[in-house]
């Protein structure tokens, strides 16, 4: 795929008028969190929240470092995520997470980051379903079509209706 770089803003989620430009960051989606140099973040006011976070590094080495909140900036996409206080000779990375975040994806082509689209999102309209004693899916209540169209939905109605007839 390649590497490239972005610019990126981190700002302090406590108070916003502190903030740091980072001209030169790698997007690392192999990384699951962001790392920013702790002499920048301190610039930022950043504060340290979970202290010996362990990490295992590419060639296997573990190592610990510290971590804290930031908003991060990239063009006009914005998240908050953690941030890992990098130390002298760390790679300054955007991770996965901030890029999750932040919504945005790699072209690996054009070696920029773009848009990641729409957002998925659980349905409006939920159809509770458990078992009955003999093991079968049921539906608990009929929402809409879709639970009309279920095909357990109708059987489980079959089911109420016959219990319902053998009792008389």
């Amino acid at each position: 795929m390649g590497t490239f770089y972005t610019n990126c803003k981190v700002e302090n989620h406590v108070d916003r008028k502190k903030s740091v430009e980072i001209p030169k960051l790698l997007v690392d989606t192999g990384s699951e969190f962001t790392w920013v140099l702790a002499g920048t973040l301190k610039k930022a006011g950043i504060t340290k929240e979970k202290k010996d976070y362990t990490f295992v590094m590419a060639n296997g080495q573990q190592i610990t470092r510290t971590i804290g909140f930031a908003i991060i900036h990239v063009g006009a996409a914005v998240t908050i995520d953690e941030v890992v206080f990098a130390q002298p000779g760390d790679l300054e990375l955007l991770g996965a997470r901030s890029l999750e975040g932040l919504n945005l994806r790699v072209d690996s082509r054009a070696k920029k980051l773009v848009a990641g689209g729409p957002i998925l999102a659980a349905a409006q309209q939920v159809v509770k379903a458990g078992m009955d004693s003999k093991g079968s899916i049921t539906t608990h209540g009929r929402i809409g079509s879709a639970a009309a169209a279920c095909p357990c939905a109708r059987v489980s109605a079959r089911r109420a209706r016959a219990s319902k007839h053998r009792a008389r």
